[in-house]
């Protein structure tokens, strides 16, 4: 530290940092000693690698420290200049706070490895008490010194107002508050500082102290209802400017810039090489590069890292706590789109729907990003309103489309929030029609068929059918097959104008469950007291399978096998004019069905199937005797044609297919452990997997 200390100085050999973590305590008012002490640059590290790097560097130092600071008070020294520094800034120009910015963020940054480190090795009431820690001579009146005056007849003389001032403050900072003030200082950086090229970083640095903090719960097993930490994070006054911030900083995706605080970039702020205790820990950094498709978790970790931390605080904060008083989920929830009208009703924040709508497109195949739209649809009625009235909505759809065509890439956790995004987009009737108006050409990332060209709902029938059947071959998930069959059920009374191949993969569906069907039938008329090893694309089961096991998972597929006629029915009864490719599928493949028409679970349904299958087929054999052999276009021309003299009244009615996307109970089990999950995998701030306690080890790890 010092612009003068050799850039191979050891970090256990500098003397600002020895003096910091010894056994003297350092006075906030010693500014030839702070100055001096936050005068550094570092380039924060991106990766477990290079976190792995800085905390072996500082772990010694961060051991001499817990053994100090207790007595020296020295954290809490720094945590004063920290605060003194935030308070001066929100006074300051532009021109006047480059310097004021940087020593703020290298003390930020000093806190934040301390209080990792702390969390990572000890529990949270010991982090409490080095906050509050005073120096063991505080009582005696640890005060600035001054210097004697021209002819004074001692070499020290002390400043009896400055004693007092300085026991009131040791007095104010014993009362608990020094955690609950240095919050607001984080959120004060958060929300009132713009964010501008020199204050990125720092920006940044607060969202990410803010995860540290909350990281409390990976390392503890008490219940948060218990920890200070929470308390004070959810009793914060300002959650609604808190996560409107936070939620600009993601709609607006600010890169980061490539330089700190304007080193090197000339102007007022301008500073040579840094010779520094942490130049030494710099890290290579590749040039930023546009936002693509390749690898976007890295790319928008790496280019976009107060975007990425503000979407990952955004989903810490609102998840935990989620069936109590949470003052951040009731934020996010209740936020409204700027560009509404004065007179809508009362909001807890606005910001611009279409700036965010515009950004979760173009990340939504990343797994926060899926979560946070997630819960915008599924929780804030204003958001999904908007969203169900876009024009473009091929820009959100597409991208979860491949997100579950890539499924193998994907975490079971995001296949599964992709799918039910899905379901609740197909809650609403407008989106289930205007997606077979939206068409599609050259579809290059779909390649188990060249298309040409296909409607947006055909894709998504296309991509959902895979999904099932993946499922069924690696995943074995009932829930998973339930959320694919409700979202086709939901459309299946708006579909149009289908593509043949879109066609046949709805028929094929139902012959591939019926060949499991009979073979698992099959299986279940072996003799008794034989065991039979499982197929493995039964949806569900695992090891060798009872009579009672394959009893389940013959019921599990007859439920599967009922919806997918349902769908078909439902399709027939609503929109049969607007589908020939379908009827053609269905005539040709009529003997699928034959096994099941006697069979009580599906004889009803089956009959519809049958009536209009027997229709179209005699008057297609009408035809055929009168002109010969027909080509498919001219089979086409007769089920259009017939088409238009057929009355659904002829079919049994059955209900509308309706299926609503209900939270089950009890959400924080599923919600928490994936958030941190999340945080651990996506985020800029890594943490020692091997001390984790408060979160499944197998989800996190």
């Amino acid at each position: 530290m010092g612009m003068n200390v050799s850039r191979q100085v050891d970090l256990a050999e500098n003397e600002y940092l020895q003096r910091f973590v010894g056994k003297t305590h350092v006075p906030a008012y010693d500014d030839d000693f702070w100055n001096n002490f936050l005068q550094y640059h570092i380039n924060l590290p991106t990766n477990s690698q290079e976190q792995l790097s800085l905390d072996s560097r500082l772990e010694s130092l961060c051991q001499s420290f817990i053994s100090h600071n207790l007595h020296t008070g020295n954290f809490g020294s720094l945590i004063n200049v920290f605060l003194l520094k935030v308070s001066e800034l929100l006074t300051l120009s532009d021109t006047e706070s480059n310097v004021h910015i940087w020593h703020a963020f290298n003390a930020l940054f000093i806190i934040r490895c301390l209080v990792k480190y702390m969390i990572e090795t000890g529990s949270e009431y010991q982090l409490l008490q080095h906050f509050e820690a005073l120096p063991a001579q505080a009582a005696d009146g640890d005060v600035p010194p001054v210097e004697p005056t021209a002819g004074s007849s001692t070499a020290i003389s002390i400043d009896n107002r400055a004693v007092e001032e300085t026991r009131a403050a040791v007095a104010k900072l014993v009362d608990g508050t020094k955690f609950e003030t240095f919050l607001e200082a984080l959120v004060n950086i958060i929300v009132v500082i713009p964010v501008k090229e020199f204050t990125y970083h720092l920006h940044l640095e607060a969202v990410n102290c803010m995860i540290i903090l909350l990281s409390v719960s990976l390392f503890s097993q008490q219940a948060m209802e218990k920890s200070t930490i929470y308390r004070t994070i959810y009793r914060c006054q300002h959650a609604n400017t808190l996560m409107s911030a936070l939620l600009h900083f993601l709609s607006r995706m600010s890169q980061a810039p490539q330089t700190m605080f304007g080193f090197g970039t000339g102007g007022s702020f301008v500073f040579g090489i840094a010779e520094s205790l942490w130049s030494i820990l710099t890290f290579a950094r590749k040039q930023p590069d546009i936002l693509t498709a390749h690898d976007l978790p890295s790319a928008f970790r790496e280019h976009y890292p107060l975007a990425n931390q503000s979407l990952l605080l955004i989903l810490i904060l609102t998840n935990h706590h989620a069936t109590k008083d949470n003052p951040y989920r009731i934020s996010l929830f209740g936020c409204s789109d700027s560009q509404d009208s004065p007179k809508e009703e009362a909001a807890t924040f606005k910001i611009d729907f279409s700036s965010l709508y515009n950004t979760l497109c173009r990340i939504v195949t990343i797994d926060q990003a899926t979560l946070l739209l997630y819960l915008l649809l599924y929780r804030n009625q204003r958001f999904h309103k908007y969203v169900m009235a876009q024009q473009n909505l091929q820009q959100l759809v597409i991208p979860i489309l491949q997100t579950l065509y890539n499924a193998p890439d994907s975490t079971s956790h995001h296949i599964y929030m992709s799918l039910i995004v899905l379901l609740i987009l197909s809650e609403d009737d407008n989106f289930n029609k205007s997606v077979h108006q939206i068409m599609l050409k050259n579809v290059t990332w779909y390649t188990e068929r060249s298309i040409s060209e296909i409607s947006l709902g055909g894709l998504l029938i296309l991509v959902v059918i895979r999904t099932i059947q993946y499922n069924m071959l690696k995943m074995r998930d009932k829930y998973l097959h339930t959320n694919c069959l409700a979202a086709l059920a939901n459309m299946s009374g708006q579909f149009q104008s289908l593509h043949p191949y879109v066609a046949q993969r709805l028929v094929s569906l139902f012959e591939t469950l019926a060949k499991k069907h009979a073979r698992l039938d099959q299986q279940l008329k072996q003799p008794n007291g034989v065991t039979i090893e499982p197929d493995v694309s039964i949806p569900i089961g695992g090891g060798p399978l009872t009579s009672e096991d394959m009893l389940q998972d013959l019921s599990v597929l007859e439920e599967v096998l009922r919806m997918v006629l349902e769908i078909l029915n439902s399709c027939l009864s609503h929109q049969l004019v607007y589908c020939p490719n379908l009827v053609y599928t269905l005539l040709y493949k009529r003997n699928v069905f034959e096994a099941f028409r006697s069979h009580s679970a599906f004889q009803d349904i089956i009959q519809n199937i049958d009536m209009v299958v027997g229709f179209f087929s005699s008057r297609l054999q009408r035809v055929q005797d009168q002109r010969g052999e027909l080509g498919v276009s001219e089979v086409l021309e007769v089920i259009s044609k017939g088409a238009s003299q057929w009355s659904s009244d002829r079919l049994r009615k059955f209900p509308d297919l309706k299926f609503k996307y209900v939270e089950e109970d009890a959400p924080e089990e599923f919600f928490i452990p994936y958030v941190w999950t999340l945080v651990c995998k996506a985020g800029c701030v890594h943490f020692s997997s091997e001390t984790i306690k408060g979160v499944s080890t197998e989800i996190v790890c």
